[in-house]
């Protein structure tokens, strides 16, 4: 999104990948469910959605599924006051669906106590 390499937008560059290395893209699709595998146990095949702007229904099957989806932001109140109130590097719409979507098909989520902390220098 705002990551610079060598003065050039990361977004732009996987973007310019992803075209090449897959034989459909699809963009602007909100993920909602997983879809688990009948004949493997624990295993995903797939995933639905729709698309944002349309509100087309999609079903994606899949031999693999990554979840790359946003953490949660803005879930604890910060400690900044008057200007730097609401401020974040977090996307503001990181609604943790990368938590949520795991979890839904029994996912054990271990290590979530852990908070990341980021040091601030002036």
């Amino acid at each position: 999104w705002q990551i610079m390499i060598n003065g050039e937008s990361y977004k732009p560059i996987v973007a310019e990948a992803a075209r090449k290395a897959a034989t459909e893209v699809y963009n602007r699709i909100m993920v909602t469910h997983l879809l688990m595998d009948k004949t493997k146990a624990n295993r995903v095949a797939g995933a639905v959605g729709f698309n944002v702007r349309t509100g087309d229904f999609y079903v994606f099957r899949a031999k693999a599924v990554i979840v790359a989806a946003g953490g949660a932001s803005h879930i604890f109140k910060p400690r900044a006051v008057g200007e730097g109130m609401g401020r974040t590097w977090y996307a503001p719409w990181s609604s943790a669906s990368a938590y949520a979507l795991p979890i839904l098909v029994g996912a054990k989520m271990t290590q979530m106590e852990n908070r990341i902390v980021l040091t601030r220098f002036k």
